[in-house]
């Protein structure tokens, strides 16, 4: 019976301490986030927060949060649930987006499979035209700008000094 006992107590402990609570981030970035979209509108703080698995949105109006967006293998945006990449896409931003793209953003990485990519020594660029977009994104050290003029999209993200 003492086998038994203990065996049940070393299980939730186990399942307390790490199996079922939230995953930590890695890494949690404070920055002055504006979002312009034909749906989204928002200027002022937050965080980026993530992990191996996932990027978070932490936005924050006067000090009070007011929104999470969570990406991972869906887009989950908080109050209104979670919803396929394309779906977020079609709804926030740009049908014309492909899946990756606000991924890519938040963790500062080339979108678009590196389409006409020009690298510096302290980031890189990338302008992609066509007939459904034109954007324009930029990474530079503590900064992040995406701009779609076709589209009416805007992300910019500086990050504060740590």
């Amino acid at each position: 019976m003492r086998k038994f006992y203990t065996l049940w107590v070393s299980l939730a402990a186990l399942l307390l301490m790490g199996g079922c609570g939230a995953r930590p981030y890695v890494q949690t970035s404070p920055a002055t986030i504006i979002l312009k979209s034909p749906k989204l509108k928002f200027a002022d703080s937050g965080y980026i927060r993530s992990n191996e698995n996932l990027v978070a949105l932490e936005l924050f109006s006067a000090g009070q949060a007011v929104a999470k967006i969570e990406v991972e293998n869906l887009i989950c945006v908080e109050g209104e649930g979670c919803m396929r990449k394309s779906a977020f896409n079609a709804d926030y931003l740009s049908i014309h987006y492909p899946d990756t793209l606000l991924e890519n953003i938040l963790r500062s990485q080339p979108i678009y499979d590196g389409q006409n990519l020009v690298r510096y020594d302290d980031g890189f660029e990338q302008n992609i035209v066509n007939d459904a977009v034109d954007i324009r994104y930029r990474i530079r050290p503590g900064t992040i700008y995406f701009k779609d003029q076709k589209n009416s999209v805007l992300i910019k993200i500086k990050k504060e000094k740590e």
